[in-house]
């Protein structure tokens, strides 16, 4: 299969999948065409948490601010998938989770010759992303490719890690998803066995579930990926603890 991943929303990805479809009997499944508008890292967050459940996979994913520039286009190569992206970091993060602790390798892809200078998700990665899978399937490696070479050198991404000490937690928003829950850089353990927490001077409970506290109020808890968050029972966390992707978080334990 190719997944599909982007910021394009409604209509482009149809033109990606068109182009694949011209190219590749692949299966495509889409991941999300909604994460937030050019933000690299949010997106590179959510793949790593969600490309980890696919079977091997191409998976085409488009974050893309630099787009028209002299930024380059990849192909990363994880253990039994291929990534294929724009070589800003967007996919990293998700390569070293399907890799499993083995090397990533990276390959340009030459856009030289892209038909547009603002789309180059339906003009360049849809149609490698096709061009991987057919020489993926046939068992043959990447850089056999026509315009594909091993590259050393490319833009990486990491995942800001917080500072933890006996007290305190100096961590970061990573994003805020659809439910208005504000998911931080912090790591559920760091919070095990607290009964409330001080999150930038408000005291909250910290709950296993969103039901452990009443309709309405506000709570600290570990989400899926087992990262805190910072929630409110059936509301919008983000809006009550007023904050967004990319601001601090102190939690006094």
């Amino acid at each position: 299969m190719i997944t599909l991943a982007s910021d394009f929303g409604s209509p482009y990805p149809a033109a990606m999948k068109g182009v694949i479809l011209q190219q590749s009997d692949a299966r495509l499944v889409d991941v999300s065409h909604d994460f937030p508008r050019q933000d690299v890292r949010a997106a590179a967050f959510w793949l790593r948490e969600i490309l980890p459940y696919f079977p091997p996979a191409v998976h085409l994913a488009v974050i893309d601010p630099g787009v028209g520039t002299d930024r380059a286009a990849v192909a990363v190569e994880a253990g039994e998938h291929v990534l294929v992206a724009p070589d800003n970091g967007v996919v990293l993060p998700a390569a070293r989770a399907l890799a499993d602790d083995d090397p990533v390798q990276c390959f340009e892809i030459d856009d030289s010759d892209a038909e547009s200078s603002t789309f180059h998700g339906r003009d360049v990665f849809a149609p490698a992303a096709a061009a991987v899978h057919e020489r993926w399937q046939a068992d043959e490696p990447i850089d056999a490719l026509d315009r594909v070479s091993p590259v050393e050198e490319y833009v990486d991404l990491s995942i800001p890690e917080p500072e933890i000490y006996d007290d305190e937690i100096i961590g970061e928003v990573l994003v805020v998803d659809g439910f208005g829950n504000v998911i931080t850089n912090v790591p559920g353990y760091a919070i095990e066995g607290c009964g409330e927490v001080v999150v930038n001077g408000q005291t909250v409970p910290v709950g296993e579930t969103f039901a452990s506290v009443p309709i309405g109020q506000w709570l600290a808890t570990v989400g899926s990926h087992g990262n805190v968050e910072l929630d409110v029972n059936q509301g919008r966390g983000a809006e009550a603890f007023g904050l967004a992707a990319g601001d601090d978080v102190r939690i006094g334990l």
